[in-house]
């Protein structure tokens, strides 16, 4: 007995179409049973909470609604049953629009909900939002949703909440449910598990990947799972490009969760044919009696200012306006002041944006006043006289609020986790019978380091692929290798000294490092180089996306033998 569970949304603003795409299964009827979608990111949160300050009725997010104009008919068409965290803050306006939407087109949907995850908000915070599990979904589909649409659940619990009402597994299965876990959490992002963002891209052809299908798992009673995606969909399936997607945003062995602590060192990747990666002996374990809580609040107002510097002096041109500027905000300096030159410039240019370098300037204050006619007028009145061939990328505007994210965490007990079932009853969710604290698992025995021999100065990447992401304000990349030769260098190679050399900026954070021999991977965690997390935008790649990108370019002494 499988359970086909496709994805159709990786982050709110995703491909529009791929609802579609995935519920006609490529040009086939019927191949999913249940079609996921993933709306609610950090930073998505916090945009949806200034949505609800300025309408009540808002808080969800309204693409999957249109998405739904189409979608319902054709799930209803095909028996396949929807279950998305579309409902932001506002899962039971989002399932009263469902309802209406339903009604309009003549339609016999059932809609359910889940909420009790959204829990008064504390010092200032637009929402605090608990991370649910998968049970709530679970109650609404054997009550006969055949849509379910949440607030804040766990991305994999989108996966865990199907698994459960198909297989009828109880609380108790840790194996079972981590497995589910496992292909849940590559299954989140969509198109990452297809080719997406993947390291080794240039080893196919670029029609390939121009534009991924979205994956799907076929998930089996023993919580075991095979990736694919719809036949004649772009992209590809392989162990490298689901490795990738299962060290994204994540950290050690234990990767805990509402449902159940997964072992992400049990997990064993198998290519079982084109586009076919299966995942088996996932070992799971009771989850934390604590659920991670979000807290998205306004940090303040941010502004920026980029000036153009171009052809000779550069170094010279920046010194003089950043002495001007700091000079003009001397009275009423912002509470935060950042520079950056970013020398995009190169000698002899034979265009002039390649002749030219780049100034940052970004200024953070509580005040919006701090941040607006203070520094725009500070910028604008240096035009004629500053450096020559003074320009400015766009004209200064006024100051826009920012956002910070932080995570606490509260007693399960606590949270009111209910589904509301399509008569409108609702279920209260019981926590989990037991639980276990995570605590960090022993580094495993590393393999046997390769024999001296001779090296070669070349980019990590190539012969590691690496994937990087936020989780607030901290950052991580996963390091992994294809060979087991390769593997018994990298263990070895990359320690955490090593990454802060071929990495200064992370020359002063915590970093820890976790290793995964059964994926040949390394995960490294960089505590606190995102500030107050993505929407504060405290780094120019504020999201870490491209930290392991960064990483892979350095150059590092690799044997010549694996080169």
């Amino acid at each position: 007995m499988v359970l086909r569970i496709g994805n159709a949304s990786g982050f709110y603003g995703d491909r529009f179409d791929a609802v579609r795409e995935m519920l006609t299964g490529g040009g086939t009827e019927g191949a999913v049973d249940v079609l996921t979608g993933d709306y609610l990111a950090e930073l998505t949160m916090l945009i949806l909470g200034r949505d609800q300050l300025k309408d009540p009725a808002a808080g969800y997010a309204k693409t999957f609604l249109r998405q739904m104009e189409e979608g319902l008919g054709l799930a209803h068409d095909r028996g396949i049953r929807i279950v998305a965290n579309a409902g932001g803050l506002n899962p039971a306006g989002l399932a009263d629009a469902l309802r209406t939407l339903a009604a309009k087109l003549g339609l016999p949907t059932r809609v359910a909900h889940v909420e009790g995850d959204r829990l008064p908000a504390v010092d200032g915070a637009l929402a605090a939002n608990a991370y649910l599990g998968g049970a709530g979904i679970a109650a609404c589909l054997t009550a006969g949703a055949d849509v379910v649409v949440t607030g804040r659940v766990t991305d994999a619990a989108l996966v865990t909440g199907p698994a459960q009402w198909h297989f009828g597994w109880g609380p108790e299965e840790y194996d079972r449910l981590a497995g589910a876990v496992v292909a849940g959490h590559v299954l989140e992002c969509g198109t990452q598990a297809t080719g997406g963002n993947y390291a080794f891209f240039r080893a196919h052809d670029p029609a390939l990947l121009r534009r991924p299908g979205f994956p799907l798992a076929e998930l089996h009673e023993d919580g075991s799972a095979v990736i694919t995606k719809h036949p004649g969909t772009g992209g590809l399936v392989d162990v490298g490009t689901v490795t990738a997607q299962l060290l994204y945003e994540t950290a050690g062995a234990r990767y805990p969760g509402p449902d159940v602590t997964a072992r992400l060192d049990t997990v064993r990747l198998t290519q079982e044919g084109p586009d076919r990666v299966r995942i088996d002996g996932v070992r799971g374990e009771a989850p934390p009696p604590t659920l991670k809580v979000g807290l998205s609040r306004l940090g303040g107002f941010r502004n920026e200012v980029v000036f153009v510097l171009t052809g000779l002096d550069i170094e010279e041109k920046a010194a003089l306006v950043r002495g001007q500027v700091e000079d003009a905000l001397a009275g009423a300096r912002p509470r935060e002041v950042r520079w950056e030159l970013v020398r995009t410039d190169r000698p002899d240019a034979d265009t002039e944006e390649t002749a030219s370098a780049l100034l940052r300037l970004v200024v953070r204050d509580p005040a919006p006043e701090a941040v607006g006619r203070a520094l725009t007028g500070a910028a604008v009145e240096l035009a004629l006289g500053s450096y020559p061939g003074f320009h400015v990328t766009a004209p200064p505007g006024k100051g826009a609020p920012y956002g910070v994210f932080e995570s606490a965490y509260v007693p399960a007990a606590d949270v009111p986790h209910t589904a509301v079932l399509p008569d409108g009853t609702r279920v209260p969710v019981p926590v989990p019978p037991r639980t276990r604290e995570p605590e960090a698992v022993p580094e495993p025995a590393l393999p046997e380091p390769l024999p001296p021999g001779p090296t070669r100065r070349v980019p990590l990447g190539r012969i590691a692929g690496a994937r990087s992401g936020d989780k607030g304000g901290d950052a991580n990349v996963g390091v992994w290798v294809r060979t087991e030769e390769e593997w018994r260098w990298l263990a070895h190679a990359l320690t955490v000294d090593h990454v802060r050399e071929l990495l200064p900026e992370t020359a002063d954070l915590t970093i820890t490092r976790h290793v995964l021999p059964r994926l040949r991977a390394l995960n490294f965690t960089f505590a606190g180089i995102l500030g107050e997390g993505v929407a504060s935008q405290a780094r120019f790649d504020p999201q870490a996306k491209a930290l392991g990108e960064w990483l892979r370019s350095r150059a590092t002494d690799i044997p010549e033998g694996l080169l």
